[in-house]
């Protein structure tokens, strides 16, 4: 699932320049809060996701030093509502691009790739904060930061059930990452998006199908029937091998793998809007997956590209621009 892009070199130097690596002048002091997690419709929620509500859920956010002018850049961190037996997973990291002006805008959840290429994630997330949107980048559990050392367990993993529950885990701080947009003074909590590519894609449609208070997703080179991505994708071999060492057969993992497959959901998302930007020759998400997902969530509007997953990497510019607009405020939204 999209671990990195291949760009020629005057595409790599054009995203090296898009991506200004944010600098630290000095230790910032870091900000406390607190943030509500109430229950919004949680009886259409998937049994899987569902949680409980948090009066108090305490945050930190710390102001980055950096280039940019149009938008300020903080760290967020908060306590995942999941404990697991690894501490430093436990805590969810963010980076937060607020644009600069007053008044109330979209909020948007933004996802990274299998391979954890963080460089990506964050030039939608200026993107984004340039258009006017406050961009809130989730780190998802087992990277960067919640991997500790020494550590083998993986949010996707050759070890299936590990893989359910890091996905399970990554809706869940979804959730809390989308309370604590809706708790800003800056977002309109009637206007809060998601958004992701492979993977983060993948897991976006399922967060959306999981958090009532989404009301867009941007869903990039994603498709459900993930079953069926699990058994076939190259990427995930050892899982599959895995599993059949386990005894396992492929009814078997597609019935785990359901679990977390968002066109199991998709009648959670109707009347909400969705754009998916796909390739129709993706050798990662089959587009038979892409379409399962499609299909599932109402057949949205949907672009295709003529490119593999890897390949799609020419369109990158062109997937930022449609991504967005998609999520600009209202009034400047192209239709």
């Amino acid at each position: 699932m999209l671990r990195q892009f291949r760009f020629s070199k005057s595409t790599f130097l054009a995203l090296t320049l898009a991506i200004a690596v944010t600098v630290v002048a000095e230790e910032p002091a870091r900000q406390a809060g607190r943030f509500t997690f109430d229950l919004v419709d949680e009886n259409r929620v998937p049994a899987p996701f569902r949680l409980e509500a948090r009066p108090d859920v305490a945050f930190e956010l710390k102001p980055l030093a950096s280039a940019a002018t149009a938008f300020a850049i903080s760290e967020v961190t908060f306590p995942s509502p999941v404990v697991t037996p690894h501490q430093a997973n436990n805590t969810v990291h963010c980076e937060y691009f607020c644009p600069a002006g007053e008044g109330r805008r979209p909020g948007v959840i933004v996802l990274h790739i299998l391979g954890g290429d963080f460089p990506l994630a964050r030039l939608f997330c200026r993107g984004l904060a340039t258009r006017g949107c406050s961009a809130l980048f989730v780190k998802m559990p087992y990277y960067g930061p919640r991997r500790e050392p020494g550590v083998p367990t993986r949010m996707v993993s050759p070890d299936a059930h590990e893989t359910v529950r890091g996905m399970t885990q990554a809706v869940k701080d979804v959730r809390y990452a989308a309370a604590w947009l809706a708790s800003r003074p800056e977002v309109d909590r009637e206007q809060l998006g998601i958004m992701g590519i492979s993977l983060g894609g993948i897991t976006s449609a399922l967060a959306f199908t999981a958090e009532p208070r989404l009301q867009r997703a941007c869903l990039l080179l994603a498709g459900g029937d993930v079953g069926k991505v699990a058994w076939e994708a190259q990427e995930l071999s050892e899982l599959r091998e895995r599993w059949e060492a386990d005894g396992g057969t492929k009814d078997s993992l597609m019935e785990l793998m359901r679990t977390v497959d968002p066109a199991a959901y998709g009648d959670n998302v109707k009347n909400r809007k969705i754009l998916m930007l796909n390739a129709s020759h993706d050798e990662v998400i089959p587009p038979v997956c892409t379409e399962a997902l499609w299909q599932a969530f109402g057949k949205p509007p949907i672009v295709w590209w003529d490119a593999g997953h890897y390949t799609a990497a020419r369109f990158i510019f062109e997937g930022l621009d449609k991504a967005t607009k998609f999520f600009a405020p209202e009034v400047d939204r192209a239709e």
